[in-house]
């Protein structure tokens, strides 16, 4: 919009139309997150927070606790300071990828004996993905910079059954 002052003409910005809630398809963020100990809790609380704001809090509970287990890996792990925390809704699956800065031994042993570590650290994550039909893995990060991409998966229809107990049938 335009407005004439003068014989100066000023211009107003434009006014964003799309003012709607949140959905789960527009689930997209990022974060950059210190390699410290209290980066997990910080990442449990953004997710609990993103997840709630776009309709998925029936997720909340296992991305929560897929978070918490690949950010404190990530910080147990990275040489910087810093890690990188992805959130994703596409398709209808939760996608979470966490970066850090580790980057593969050169040596095959230390590579083994590395990767070994990492997997043990992620035990709890396997149980999770796994529990909610979902998937995970690590491997070398592709961006520029080298590292570590670790990532999990939750489909909605599995997240949303985590933790709900089963019906116990009685034993006659």
């Amino acid at each position: 919009m335009s407005t004439p002052v003068g014989h100066t003409t000023v211009t107003t910005c434009p006014a964003r139309s799309d003012h709607s809630a949140p959905t789960p398809d527009t689930l997209a963020y990022s974060l950059t997150l210190p390699a410290a100990l209290t980066s997990p809790a910080i990442a449990r609380a953004a997710t609990r927070t993103v997840l709630t704001a776009h309709g998925l809090a029936a997720l909340v509970d296992p991305a929560t606790q897929l978070v918490g287990e690949l950010a404190a890996t990530a910080c147990q792990f990275s040489a910087a300071a810093e890690i990188y925390l992805s959130l994703r809704f596409r398709e209808g699956t939760l996608r979470v990828i966490v970066y850090d800065s580790h980057r593969s031994h050169t040596h095959p042993r230390l590579a083994a004996a590395c990767e070994a570590r990492r997997r043990a650290a992620l035990r709890l994550l396997a149980c999770v993905a796994r529990a909610c039909e979902g998937d995970w893995g690590f491997g070398e990060a592709r961006e520029p910079g080298g590292g570590t991409r670790m990532w999990a998966t939750v489909p909605y229809g599995g997240g949303a059954t985590y933790g709900v107990a089963s019906p116990r049938v009685p034993r006659g």
